[in-house]
């Protein structure tokens, strides 16, 4: 009976995923210039960052030495038509360097609205989804 019961709750959660990433698939997903992340996270994000990240990267996102930068002009040139997933699964799994894997999915989300923030990319009145079929369908635009 539990098994029955478990593998019920799988299939169900399962089609849910499919149908949320369906229906955001339908209206052709989200940019990043949209507003996909909210004011509050950002700033959580700036403490993050400059507790984890400044010190490779730099206090102004202009990298380092080893470290690329994570604002302007490069940035962009090296994100620009990827998805905010693809960034922020490199900060989650990657990052920082020696506790690779240590940052949890809100820490992450808060980093990577933080720095698309530093981008120009808006605010909106919406948390950045820490859900990877979610962050999939927000395409990082260059800003219109």
């Amino acid at each position: 009976m539990r098994l029955k019961i478990a593998a019920a709750a799988i299939v169900g959660l399962a089609a849910l995923g499919l149908y949320s990433t369906s229906v955001l698939a339908q209206d052709g997903g989200k940019n990043a210039s949209d507003g996909v992340y909210t004011g509050a996270q950002s700033d959580a994000g700036k403490a993050g960052y400059a507790s984890k990240c400044a010190s490779c990267h730099g206090d102004a996102l202009t990298g380092g030495e080893m470290a690329p930068p994570l604002a302007g002009g490069d940035f962009m040139a090296n994100w620009n038509g990827l998805t905010v997933f693809d960034f922020f699964d490199r900060v989650r799994k990657t990052m920082p360097l020696g506790k690779e894997g240590s940052l949890n999915r809100d820490e992450t989300a808060q980093i990577t609205a933080f720095i698309l923030n530093s981008n120009g990319y808006p605010a909106g009145s919406t948390a950045l989804d820490t859900h990877d079929e979610v962050l999939k369908m927000i395409k990082l635009d260059t800003k219109r």
